[in-house]
């Protein structure tokens, strides 16, 4: 059995996988949000070789990490998402939920859904 080096490049379904971009109903790989993300943010910078395949190399699979972090899970913009990437900070995956613009936001959820249990426990009685 071959085992590659971990700073071998990778391939977009590979990378697809890392980032756990799957179809909930069809369970195959969303290949074409990786692409999308291209155009969008300027960090990603996949080398493109023979026969358009892409590959991507650590640095930009941390950088398509943050961009996933930003959209999926803080539920950013992607204009939002560009301003923290092109910030002068380099931010680090685990100092973004402390630096995150929507802090506000997901505390703001959290209330609305703690008060909703309320209302639906009170009903309970």
């Amino acid at each position: 059995m071959i085992h590659k080096n971990d700073d071998a490049y990778k391939s977009i379904g590979q990378v697809a996988k890392i980032l756990n971009l799957v179809n909930k109903k069809r369970g195959t790989l969303n290949t074409y949000t990786i692409r999308f993300w291209e155009k969008e943010f300027k960090q990603i910078k996949p080398k493109i070789l023979n026969g358009n395949r892409r590959y991507y190399n650590n640095d930009t699979i941390e950088v398509l990490k943050k961009v996933k972090y930003l959209l999926k899970d803080q539920g950013m913009t992607i204009n939002g998402a560009k301003k923290v990437l092109n910030s002068e900070k380099s931010l680090k995956l685990d100092e973004l939920p402390n630096n995150s613009i929507n802090t506000n936001y997901n505390i703001k959820n959290k209330l609305k859904n703690i008060s909703k249990l309320i209302k639906q426990l009170k009903k309970l009685k």
